[in-house]
Parts: structure tokens; C-alpha cells; sequence
């Protein structure tokens, strides 16, 4: 898959998402406040579902409406306790010399932990930084470890943890929307893939980023990260063997129908009760 598709799925998601759980907000907002707020779908759905006798179904839609929105502040606050506690624990393992000069070296923001496993992490939103463990550099060779490295500087620049993380909460969130729940996976796939493919390139050989995933991979013991953090050997191991044995090769995007057509049909059903009542 490509890098516009990649981009092209991302903006999709985003979009499709957005919109249902802006308008869910609003709804609930004008619920608990007591505005009128003009031209919101759910309140266009009420309207809709009233006039053509449905009256007992506008029950159901606020019930979609408050658990959705119930599990979304839920699933945020576990999220954010998780990161929490996350960020807490490499701090207090955080080696300053070395962090230092990691960050001087590759004029980023690098840390690098004193922990036994070997770990490889993009954490961060809005300012990722990149975390590696000694348990790591001792596992692999210097070109291994430098390739690795430069994985983990592809998604701090392209800010792929807060992207993973905006379409993982979608796709948990929303959970009446199946394709959402493809495109995350999709596009954390995809991520891998670029990112190994920027690796291949800064080290000229796909051999030190495919050695030291094999050797991630046969040491075990990753952590368990929360959806704000991307991770370097927890996602399509096999598909990015596959790819680090002939980088040539293109991944053809195939889109689940069924999933699809599900999702667009809960989708349009809204947008045209949209379009309906203000016709």
C-alpha cells in the first residue's frame, strides 16, 4: 500500500469518525444545557423518526448516543492512565548521558532507558519522542541498532502515534462501524511497513532492520503499550518479513465488502435523515 492511500484511509476514518462523534457531543451538550442547537443529525434524526410514527425508536438513538459517547470518555481515561503510567516508568529508568547523546546525535528527541527487555517505542502526541532500552543495544549490533533507530524516527516525524491513536479510538469507540476497525489495523500495517521501507533506505540493506526484529521477536517479553504508543515488533511480523525479503514487493489494498458496506449503510442512513428533514 502506498503512501497516499495510507494518508488517503487515514483522512477517510478521520473524516467518517469525526463527524458521527462531533454531533453526538453537540447533541448531548444541548441535552445537558438546554440549547437549541440548529442542524445537528441526531436531533434531525428525532425529528425524522417522529414525523414517520417511529417515535419509540428516538429511545434507541439516544441510547447510541450516551453509550457511545460513555465509552469514548472511558476508554480515554484508560488510555490516558496507561500513557500515564507509561511516560512514569521510563522516566525513572531514563540514563541521562546516554539520552543526551543520542538526542545530539540524531537531533531528536531520544531516551534511552536502562531496562533489560529490549524495547523500541514512538510515544507522544504532539512532540514524539523515541524510546530505547540498553537491554536493546546490548541484543543488537551497532548497524542493527541504528536501523532500528531510524524506524522509530519515521513515525516520531510523521506523528504516528497520535494518528494509531486517533484511529484505534475510533475503531474502539465505534464499534457499529466495522471498516473503521480494518482501517486501523490497515494503516498501523502500512506504518510498519514505511517505516522499515526509511530504514532500508538510510542503511542501504534490508538485512540490519530484519535481523533485529528477528531477534525482537525470538527475545520476547514486549510490553504491553497502551494505543497512544507505536511499538517496533508488535504488529504484522510476518507480512514485514515478507516485505524485508523483497522490499520490491507491492501490498495490494483489499477492501473488506461486507465490512464496508455495513459502515457506509449506518453512515448514509444518518446522512440522509440529514438531507431529508432539510429538503
Amino acid at each position: 500500500m502506498s503512501t497516499r492511500q495510507t494518508k488517503g484511509l487515514f483522512i477517510l476514518s478521520f473524516l467518517a469518525s469525526g463527524i458521527l462523534l462531533s454531533q453526538m457531543v453537540l447533541y448531548a451538550v444541548s441535552v445537558a444545557a438546554g440549547w437549541d442547537v440548529r442542524f445537528n443529525l441526531v436531533i434531525v434524526c428525532h425529528s425524522v423518526l417522529k414525523s414517520i410514527g417511529f417515535t419509540s425508536l428516538k429511545y434507541a438513538l439516544d441510547a447510541l448516543v450516551f453509550t457511545t459517547l460513555c465509552l469514548f470518555f472511558w476508554k480515554l481515561g484508560v488510555q490516558w492512565v496507561q500513557s500515564s503510567r507509561m511516560k512514569k516508568l521510563f522516566e525513572s529508568y531514563t540514563m541521562r548521558p546516554l539520552t543526551d547523546e543520542w538526542t545530539e546525535r540524531y537531533e531528536a528527541d531520544i531516551k534511552v532507558i536502562s531496562y533489560p527487555a529490549p524495547i523500541a517505542v514512538t510515544m507522544g502526541f504532539f512532540r514524539p519522542a523515541v524510546v530505547l532500552s540498553t537491554g536493546l543495544k546490548e541484543m543488537l549490533s551497532e548497524e542493527e541498532f541504528e536501523a532500528v533507530v531510524y524506524h522509530e524516527l519515521y513515525h516520531r516525524s510523521n506523528r504516528d502515534p497520535l494518528k494509531v491513536f486517533i484511529l484505534s479510538m475510533s475503531a474502539s469507540v465505534l464499534w457499529y462501524m466495522p471498516i473503521l476497525s480494518w482501517v486501523s489495523d490497515q494503516y498501523r500495517r502500512s506504518k510498519e511497513l514505511l517505516a522499515d521501507a526509511y530504514a532500508i533506505e538510510r542503511n542501504g540493506s534490508s538485512a540490519p532492520i530484519g535481523s533485529a526484529l528477528i531477534k525482537m521477536i525470538k527475545a520476547g517479553g514486549q510490553l504491553s503499550m497502551p494505543f497512544s504508543c507505536v511499538s517496533f515488533a508488535d504488529t504484522s511480523v510476518n507480512e514485514r518479513i515478507r516485505f524485508l525479503l523483497d522490499p520490491r514487493s507491492s501490498r495490494p489494498l483489499c477492501i473488506p465488502v461486507r465490512s464496508a458496506f455495513v459502515s457506509l449503510a449506518v453512515f448514509a442512513a444518518i446522512c440522509f435523515l440529514f438531507i431529508y428533514a432539510l429538503s
